[in-house]
């Protein structure tokens, strides 16, 4: 006896399974067609989205704790530091709110940090992930593009947020996002091009229902959006949007706000008191209107800081002093080897000094230490050696050769 279907007909070589009755048989398809077709009843409830997995908010760090969390790993930007700990400890205190019947709800506030490169802004929102029981991601904003434009959509923030929580929504609707290099989406409105600028004010406007907070679809496994697809519905109103970029050349615009509102006997004491040297201080958020940001999209960032540009003084301490410090790096390589390795003094001064050269920040010490160590990382391992003392002339040295080295090429 040939076994079919019962409702749809199909014998057993046409289905992957055949289910047995008492006088029938039913496939798989229609067991499926069947659970949806009670689902969208309601006589069937919908699955749970999960109640947070291992991301359990249990002891909720304080804004000091998180402070000296960050101390350990970042040189100097207490500034900036007091925000981000204060605006993630509101966000874990939002999550927590009880119920109650005075009507006060409260709105998270989203941040944006600006700072020249190499002043570590990527660097603090990597550290503080270390320390947070809350999914955590890091996106850049230079690969978006409006819908329907080769590119990533903006909704794929969210799509790695949800890989980063194992696709449990309730844990990724409580979750952090860092949004690196917004200043990319600035609109460009001298631009002469005749070409549809597709990476800038679009993506702002795109952006603004994710950063307020909504009911957004996601596709599950990221990529594009096509109309047969399954979306997840992500409630982004407990999402904190944390976003970082350079603004590089947003101190001509302060500089020319701060001159406007100078005027008369007054206005040359205030330009005595403008440090000319770090003008990042002094930002408002109508400069970066100025710069290209839409109005909209820096009204959802309400909280904006400012990180320094670092000094020498900053930038010896960063070579040595943090837990992950460039010099404690290139000591535990060398380690690994059975090789001590040793920095004098005059050397590191002589590092610090060549990166203020380079004018990059903490990323210029890193490519700077490399030219150093490059020729004794290849040839050390293999000689039987205890020990390597980085001289000063040896570091002159290296450093001359590679930069000859470029020039001939």
């Amino acid at each position: 006896m040939k076994k079919v279907c019962s409702f749809c007909g199909r014998n057993d070589r046409e289905v992957k399974l055949l289910i047995s009755g008492l006088t029938g048989y039913i496939c798989d398809n229609c067991v499926q067609q069947a659970h949806d077709i009670m689902l969208s009843s309601g006589i069937l409830n919908q699955p749970k989205s999960g109640s947070g997995g291992k991301f359990q908010l249990k002891n909720v760090p304080k804004p000091k704790e998180i402070k000296d969390y960050l101390d350990q790993y970042v040189i100097g930007q207490d500034e900036a530091k007091r925000f981000l700990a204060v605006s993630v400890y509101n966000h874990y205190k939002r999550l927590h709110q009880p119920e109650d019947k005075s009507g006060v709800e409260i709105e998270k506030s989203n941040i944006i940090m600006v700072g020249s490169t190499g002043t570590g802004k990527t660097l603090l929102a990597r550290t503080i992930a270390k320390l947070l029981d809350v999914p955590f991601t890091i996106v850049d904003a230079t690969v978006f593009t409006e819908a329907g434009y080769v590119g990533e959509d903006v909704e794929s923030i969210l799509s790695r947020l949800l890989q980063v929580a194992d696709y449990d929504q309730a844990a990724a609707e409580r979750g952090i996002v860092f949004i690196d290099e917004i200043d990319k989406i600035a609109r460009k409105s001298d631009n002469p091009s005749i070409t549809r600028d597709v990476s800038g004010e679009g993506v702002q406007q795109s952006m603004l229902k994710l950063l307020e907070g909504s009911i957004v679809n996601v596709p599950p496994k990221g990529g594009r959006k096509h109309p047969d697809q399954d979306y997840i519905h992500l409630d982004t109103r407990n999402i904190l949007f944390i976003c970082g970029g350079a603004f590089d050349g947003i101190e001509r615009k302060i500089a020319q706000r701060l001159n406007t509102h100078v005027v008369g006997y007054n206005s040359v004491q205030n330009v005595r008191r403008i440090d000319k040297n770090d003008m990042m201080q002094y930002i408002l958020p109508q400069d970066l209107k100025s710069f290209g940001l839409i109005p909209e999209l820096i009204g959802r960032l309400p909280v904006l800081t400012y990180l320094n540009p670092l000094d020498r003084e900053a930038l010896r301490k960063i070579l040595v002093e943090p837990k992950n410090s460039i010099v404690k790096q290139y000591e535990k390589l060398f380690k690994m080897d059975g090789i001590k390795l040793t920095f004098p003094e005059e050397t590191l001064d002589y590092l610090v000094d060549q990166a203020m050269e380079y004018k990059l920040g903490a990323r210029g010490l890193r490519s700077i230490v490399e030219s150093v160590m490059m020729d004794a990382m290849f040839d050390v391992p293999s000689q039987k050696v205890k020990s390597f003392v980085v001289t000063l002339d040896y570091a002159k040295a290296q450093l001359g050769k590679a930069h000859l080295q470029k020039l001939e090429s």
